[in-house]
């Protein structure tokens, strides 16, 4: 049954740990492939380090959770973790590579700027304005905190996310290209996107 209503919390449930490690893998899993795949460990990973201090959530009336928007600050993120990790899940030797892809993608936290790390909405919410309304819960939160903007990266082929982001006033800051290494991540460049709050 497709829920017609949702609440936003701030934070993540425990009971939604899986699904949301889950629906983090099927929303990245292009760009992430080579460095947590494949799906079983990938997602074993995404489930140990999410921070649900770093996370806004959809939920159903009924309890389903819906979707997720994660951020990141000098503090922590919402996929956090560290190497200790990584070698947990894949062994001190796969663990030395796959950090380093990892740390390709890495990017660093701006002053006055809040940086997303990651969103995506369940398959059986999509079109309730589940997107639209973690955005604005996103944005909400970073205007609490006293920041002046919140920031993120999209790739070139997700088309429908950018229509999104510049629907809710997003505009492009600079694109980054990956080049030589488009074949290990799955796409050509990434768009970098702000949204200065208050505006």
């Amino acid at each position: 049954m497709t829920p017609t209503t949702f609440r936003i919390e701030h934070g993540l449930r425990p009971q939604h740990r899986a699904q949301a490690a889950a629906g983090y893998w099927a929303a990245f899993a292009r760009k992430l492939h080579y460095s947590l795949g494949p799906r079983r460990q990938a997602i074993a990973l995404i489930r140990r380090v999410l921070d649900a201090d770093y996370a806004i959530s959809a939920v159903a009336d009924d309890g389903r959770f819906l979707g997720v928007a994660g951020f990141k600050t000098p503090d922590g993120a919402f996929v956090g973790g560290g190497f200790d990790d990584v070698v947990r899940i894949y062994g001190p030797v796969q663990a030395v590579w796959r950090g380093l892809l990892l740390s390709i993608l890495e990017r660093g936290c701006e002053p006055g700027t809040l940086l997303m790390d990651g969103i995506f909405v369940d398959e059986q919410a999509r079109g309730l304005g589940v997107g639209t309304a973690l955005l604005n819960a996103v944005e909400q939160h970073a205007a609490a905190c006293g920041l002046e903007a919140v920031r993120l990266d999209v790739i070139d082929s997700n088309h429908g996310a950018r229509k999104l982001y510049e629907r809710q006033g997003y505009q492009a800051r600079g694109t980054q290209s990956l080049g030589l290494l488009e074949p290990l991540f799955g796409f050509r460049s990434a768009t970098t996107m702000l949204k200065q709050l208050g505006r």
